[in-house]
């Protein structure tokens, strides 16, 4: 499956966004594209995920990404891939998803499954501009796309119960942009935003199932580690 933006794997296409204003200008266009009004694959049917994520060595310019697929039932790896690419954007907050974005395409165009699901380290609808890194993916490859984030940004919420499957609404305002989910009891909760074609609560759900044994999904430590063990092999 192919989801490269240039024919020079991990490198941004000749039209790629180089100034703050032309990205949001892509983000006011993509945006209108995201599919926010389908529920997305049931959690616990039999399909394939996969988890992706980035490292960057700012020294050199250099961005590694990784996509790990598991099978979602028993969280083994199916699959994995990585691509190791230029910076292809400056630093701005709100438009990480431009410095990410054709090295994450090039490794997800490396595996020779299907996702039923991708998992972005990130956010998606819980982004200032909502189009953060899960939503931008998930409209450039078609795929059902979700975030699980570590923080919850700039939005509020108050504390989930303490059980694992506790949540409450992440908010911008009034407006409910993501869940704070305690995946573990105790634990500080993660945030997940839909991205595209998926609804909350089903990514609720999978990251409850993909977080079976740790407070971060198994596709996004799996992907972090294999991120860095590249980013490492290209020093």
């Amino acid at each position: 499956m192919t989801y490269a933006t240039t024919d020079n794997p991990g490198c941004p296409p000749p039209d790629w966004p180089t100034t703050e204003a032309a990205a949001r200008a892509v983000q006011d266009e993509l945006r209108g594209r995201v599919i926010l009004d389908e529920p997305g694959p049931e959690p616990g049917a039999p399909l394939t995920v996969v988890g992706v994520d980035v490292a960057y060595d700012d020294e050199r310019d250099v961005v590694a990404a990784a996509a790990v697929a598991l099978d979602a039932g028993t969280l083994d790896v199916v699959e994995e891939a990585t691509a190791v690419g230029r910076v292809s954007f400056p630093y701005v907050p709100g438009l990480l998803a431009f410095r990410e974005i054709p090295t994450v395409l090039d490794a997800l165009g490396r595996l020779s499954v299907t996702p039923g699901l991708v998992v972005c380290d990130g956010y998606g609808l819980a982004h200032p501009r909502r189009f953060g890194l899960a939503s931008h993916l998930g409209v450039l490859t078609g795929l059902p796309t979700m975030g699980v984030a570590k923080n919850p940004f700039t939005f509020r919420h108050e504390a989930p119960g303490p059980l694992r499957g506790d949540s409450s609404p992440l908010l911008d305002g009034d407006e409910e942009v993501g869940r704070a989910l305690r995946t573990r009891a105790g634990v500080k909760p993660v945030f997940v935003s839909v991205g595209h074609r998926v609804g909350l609560d089903h990514a609720c759900a999978f990251a409850l199932r993909l977080a079976r044994d740790f407070r971060l999904p198994e596709t996004t430590r799996a992907a972090d580690a294999l991120c860095r063990g590249a980013l490492r092999a290209a020093s």
